[in-house]
């Protein structure tokens, strides 16, 4: 009988397409320019998920299929992560036997974030693997975020001494399951996903096919053993998660760490989570001292060094479900070239000519021949459509080179028209801002309904038309 030969393929890098030729166009998603070549190793007794299953739990598997009957249908059992801002982001919790995948830039905090966790979680046996540093370095991260890290509200602190957290340096994926299945732990940390190789597989560590195979194998013990999987991964260079696409689709929950180097505020953001919403938001501070978490983030968005200056108005956005008041920055000022520079930091710049186009048309006001620079202070970025009349009235007090009052702030999306549209959430918006003392929100029309009786502790000014509000801003 002929032996079966190792065989060469062509796989897509967005989508996992695999083709015995090669072809520019991926036949199916599409891009172009992804597809790579893959060596197949021949198959043998062993392949890496069975392997896995052996190793760690030292048994093949034994599935079997269940009636919907005998499936139990109480709440996943969640485990407590002494975090606030992760547990919402999560859903409440880490869900056992579940696998997260959490991603982010090159020195974001993604590996802080993960060891101040894991070091507070004196509960829990812990294994964190990591294919990218060596033991010293992680002890000296966790000595200084030991000394500095302040208790949480359930009393846990960080400590480099913890008996329950072991470290464990390797790249090799079955020694890694030796060493699972002689500690047992109740919690598996693999920093980096991309660093782990199996030998059942014949190409290099990150590759495509090593990624998803490695991925594949501790989702089947995630599931088997009941043992939590967080896996931290590598992003490429247009944002999004280092190697193939169905990674994300393996995992439970892909959580996204975001955040300008320059600037101190990280924002853990769910892109996918099979136990919880994806509309939460955690927001941490990046200090020399670690990650702290921001339960008000408002308060630091603000300053008062801009008081009595054109150009600054307050937005009340909402990210998630948690509403935060943000201040929009705006430049205007003649061109210097025949074209004028239209520049954004933190908002669409498509959105911002959109609204330049609307001042100009339904308002009166003549921004074509100006330079018109726009910033959402804290290295932010805002998706939220209604900060567009806080974006417009920041450009035009820049424009007109009067301040706008520092206790109004507003919140509303304008229209092609003109027309101030009604936004989601108003009541949250409307009681954040009146518990960080503003006196008065513009707010759209439509969105009075039901609030015209009741106390909210803030005055509201309803407007249908940017001139409307215009006029309560400027006179």
């Amino acid at each position: 009988m002929a032996s079966i030969k190792d065989k060469t393929v062509f796989v897509c890098s967005e989508c996992g397409f695999d083709s015995p030729k090669w072809s520019g166009k991926c036949p199916s998603c599409g891009m172009w320019n992804t597809m790579k070549e893959m060596t197949v190793k021949a198959p043998t007794a062993q392949t890496v998920t069975a392997a896995a299953r052996k190793s760690a739990t030292g048994k093949a598997d034994e599935s079997r299929p269940h009636t919907l009957s005998e499936i139990d249908s109480t709440m996943e059992p969640r485990i407590d992560m002494h975090d606030e801002e992760l547990n919402r982001v999560l859903g409440g919790g880490l869900v056992q036997g579940s696998i997260v995948l959490l991603g982010g830039e090159p020195g974001i905090g993604k590996s802080t974030l993960t060891l101040q966790t894991v070091m507070r979680l004196q509960d829990l046996r812990v294994l964190y693997v990591s294919g990218e540093e060596s033991a010293r370095q992680i002890k000296m991260r966790a000595q200084r975020l030991a000394n500095s890290q302040q208790p949480t509200a359930n009393g846990q602190q960080p400590t480099a001494n913890s008996q329950s957290l072991l470290v464990l340096c390797e790249t090799s994926l079955e020694k890694i399951y030796e060493q699972i299945k002689s500690i047992q732990p109740q919690l598996l940390v693999i920093d980096s996903i991309q660093t782990i190789s199996s030998e059942y597989v014949d190409s290099s560590a990150g590759s495509i096919t090593q990624v998803r195979e490695c991925a594949a194998s501790l989702l089947k013990f995630a599931k088997e053993s009941g043992t939590p999987v967080l896996l931290i991964g590598h992003i490429t260079k247009d944002g999004s998660i280092a190697g193939p696409k169905i990674l994300e689709h393996i995992v439970d929950a892909v959580l996204q760490f975001e955040g300008d180097q320059h600037y101190l505020y990280r924002i853990l953001r769910p892109i996918k989570n099979r136990f919880g919403s994806t509309a939460e938001l955690g927001i941490y501070e990046m200090l020399e001292t670690g990650l702290r978490q921001v339960s008000n983030p408002s308060e630091l968005l603000l300053t008062d060094s801009h008081q009595g200056m054109s150009g600054v108005s307050i937005a009340c956005t909402i990210e998630g479900v948690r509403p935060f008041l943000i201040e929009v920055q705006a430049l205007a000022s003649t061109a210097v070239y025949g074209t004028p520079q239209r520049s954004a930091i933190g908002f669409d710049v498509r959105r911002m000519n959109m609204l330049l186009a609307v001042l100009e048309k339904r308002v009166g006001f003549k921004l074509g021949q100006k330079d018109v620079f726009l910033n959402i202070a804290g290295g932010l970025k805002v998706s939220d459509p209604a900060i567009d009349l806080a974006v417009i009235s920041a450009i035009l007090s820049s424009s007109l080179d009067i301040a706008v009052d520092r206790t109004v702030c507003m919140t509303g999306e304008v229209g092609l028209s003109g027309e101030i549209r009604p936004v989601s959430r108003i009541e949250q918006r409307i009681s954040e801002a009146a518990k960080l003392g503003f006196e008065r929100i513009i707010i759209p029309k439509s969105n009075m309904h039901g609030l015209e009786n009741r106390q909210l502790g803030i005055g509201l000014i309803p407007v249908t038309k940017v001139e409307e509000a215009f006029k309560h801003l400027f006179g």
